[in-house]
């Protein structure tokens, strides 16, 4: 969530640090701050807000230093200020800090009887006195140490000290956290993204590792300061635009590139000659695996859900879904025989990474299935498969889902096929359907001009419902939350059926009620749902699709078609008029698009 940069070097650091915030902006952030060290002294500058202020204030202080630490900040402890920015410091160090101190306020009280007195709201700040007061007694690797045991939940932490005019000190635990190799100078950073700009030559800490930093020296320790040797990585460059071009959001833009994600994703795992999906390393024997777990977050849970039907369809297996942060704290009856698929845009997600963590442990088979393939959970699985989308910067996640869905559902054709549960023929029809995806998703994006006139309504709305069946109920989850995410409306998704179990009170005259219904098994069924809210005064927007086929319902407001294609690929089609709509609302009503208030893209503390 929060972004950390640091720079030794032999040349001032301040101008390239500002421009890595810049990079880590789509992370979420409500204040930032960067601290140098020159002259002996640490001088800070920090500001509510964005990047942009800080640049202002900065060139205002002419702030300097051939060493430094930077930080977008993600308020958890003390509401978003210029005091409770990061970095915070005492008379001796400066600290940056992603993740959540869980005793601070114990510490706190101990520091204060000490005579330490706090500026801030925040847990950072204990840090900073504490560090201060082990160096008064010990050498700064015993106080790292020392310091680190002392804490408790996580973080990814950036130190840097009045009397070490070169050395910056990294720590993990929980939050993810890199290190770049210069020549001349050395980096760190919260994510690989944030360096690349610099660097291609990574290393990662691992959890309870920290390591010392200097322009011309980098060394790891373990959690006892045993010295451990890493390895180095050279990072691939992107081979994708991360400015806006002519769009005026990157939400917009992503939205518009999901055509050229599918088909990137769909060239990746299928060999067209031979109308075969590809999944190479596959480290299992498929007839060892007899159920399988999916686990994600938010968007991702969303996308695990839908694979459900396809897994439950095409599949033999027992699938169960877990939302990941229910998952770490229940009684897990854990089976040899499960695959335990974990899905994150990031690949940093705390608690989907805590998820694995116990899978780990107690020696799981372990499935990632990420954007960023040097994200730590991508790097603690057995296996990866990459949805090869690219750079996603707007905080609200569109074409990543689609890459989700499509490499999720690619693995259920291929276990299927491979349990030999669907036949040849069966398998070669649903890989001809999935090399036709990218050119509909095209089609069903000329949906912009009528989804804008639809806005107002749901822009002026105190709430509205997304309802579903089938394939179409995750969809609708994901439809209303993408609601909630950008234009701030509550916004609910419901199984259509349920309606008469409670939801049907909250519909009133003039609500807006979206309903998904597709022309598959469930339509005369939600079709009846439908009418049960018009006739209640709800303005129905129906998106379905294509068809010769008259629509079985009379009242309704709006209807959206979206282009045919088999019925378990129409969500990845009717998601693109949700997030169509959720856009447009939240345009309407003025909002800051990529950067929705109080969330973040990398969600890196539980």
């Amino acid at each position: 969530m929060c972004g950390i940069v640091g720079i030794t070097s032999n040349n001032d650091v301040t101008a390239r640090i500002l421009g890595s915030l810049k990079k880590l902006e789509y992370r979420g952030y409500d204040s930032a701050g960067i601290a140098t060290l020159s002259d002996g002294n640490i001088n800070e500058v920090k500001c509510e807000g964005r990047v942009e202020s800080l640049e202002k204030n900065i060139s205002r202080t002419n702030l300097q230093g051939t060493i430094g630490i930077g930080h977008v900040r993600w308020a958890t402890h003390g509401k978003p200020s210029t005091l409770n920015a990061h970095p915070h410091s005492s008379e001796v160090v400066s600290v940056v800090h992603n993740g959540i101190i869980e005793n601070s306020t114990i510490l706190k009280k101990l520091l204060e009887k000490k005579g330490y007195r706090f500026k801030s709201q925040t847990d950072t700040e204990v840090i900073a006195h504490l560090v201060t007061d082990y160096l008064k007694k010990d050498n700064l690797k015993n106080t790292i140490v020392k310091v680190l045991k002392k804490l408790h939940g996580s973080f990814a932490l950036g130190i840097i000290f009045k009397d070490q005019p070169d050395l910056i000190v990294g720590a993990r635990r929980g939050s993810p956290l890199a290190v770049g190799y210069g020549p001349d100078e050395n980096y760190l950073g919260s994510d690989s993204y944030a360096l690349k700009a610099m660097t291609n030559k990574i290393s990662y800490l691992n959890d309870g590792e920290f390591c010392i930093i200097k322009k011309d020296l980098v060394e790891f320790f373990d959690s006892n300061a045993k010295k451990i040797n890493k390895k180095i990585l050279n990072l691939s460059k992107n081979d994708q635009s991360i400015d806006k071009g002519d769009y005026k959001y990157f939400m917009s833009k992503e939205v518009d590139e999901q055509p050229i994600t599918i088909k990137n994703c769909v060239n990746e795992y299928i060999d067209k000659f031979n109308k075969q999906i590809n999944i190479y390393n596959f480290p299992w024997k498929i007839r060892d695996i007899s159920s399988v777990v999916l686990i994600g977050c938010g968007t991702a849970y969303h996308a695990c859900l839908i694979a459900k039907y396809w897994f439950e369809e095409h599949t033999s297996l027992d699938v169960t879904v877990d939302v990941a942060s229910e998952f770490r704290y229940r009684k897990i009856k854990f089976k040899k025989d499960s695959l335990y698929i974990f899905v994150s845009q990031s690949g940093e997600t705390a608690d989907t990474y805590a998820a694995l963590d116990i899978c780990k442990k107690n020696k799981m088979k372990t499935c990632s299935i990420v954007n960023v393939v040097e994200s730590s959970i991508a790097r603690d699985s057995q296996l990866v498969l990459p949805i090869h989308c690219g750079p996603e910067i707007g905080v609200a996640s569109t074409k990543a889902f689609l890459g989700q869905m499509l490499v999720l559902y690619l693995l259920c054709l291929k276990i299927s096929f491979d349990k030999k549960i669907i036949s040849k023929k069966k398998y070669s029809e649903k890989i001809k359907y999935l090399l036709s995806l990218s050119n509909l998703t095209k089609k069903t994006l000329k949906v912009d001009s009528k989804i804008q006139k639809l806005c107002k309504v749901f822009a002026n709305a105190k709430g509205c419902m997304f309802l579903g069946r089938g394939y179409s109920f995750p969809i609708a989850l994901e439809g209303a939350l993408k609601l909630k995410e950008l234009a701030y409306i509550h916004a609910e998704g419901y199984p259509a059926g349920e309606m008469k179990h409670g939801p049907l009170a909250l519909i009133e005259e003039g609500m807006p009620v979206v309903v998904l219904a597709p022309r598959d098994d469930h339509y005369k069924k939600i079709v009846s749902n439908m009418q049960e809210v018009i006739s209640r005064g709800a303005k129905v927007l129906l998106i379905t699709n294509k068809s010769k086929n008259e629509i079985q319902s009379e009242n309704i407001w709006e209807t959206i078609e979206v282009e045919n294609i088999s019925e378990d690929l129409l969500p990845f089609l009717i998601t693109i008029p949700l997030q169509k709509l959720a856009y447009y609302s939240a345009l309407e009503k003025g909002y800051d698009i990529d950067k929705p208030r109080n969330l973040a893209k990398s969600v890196t503390v539980e």
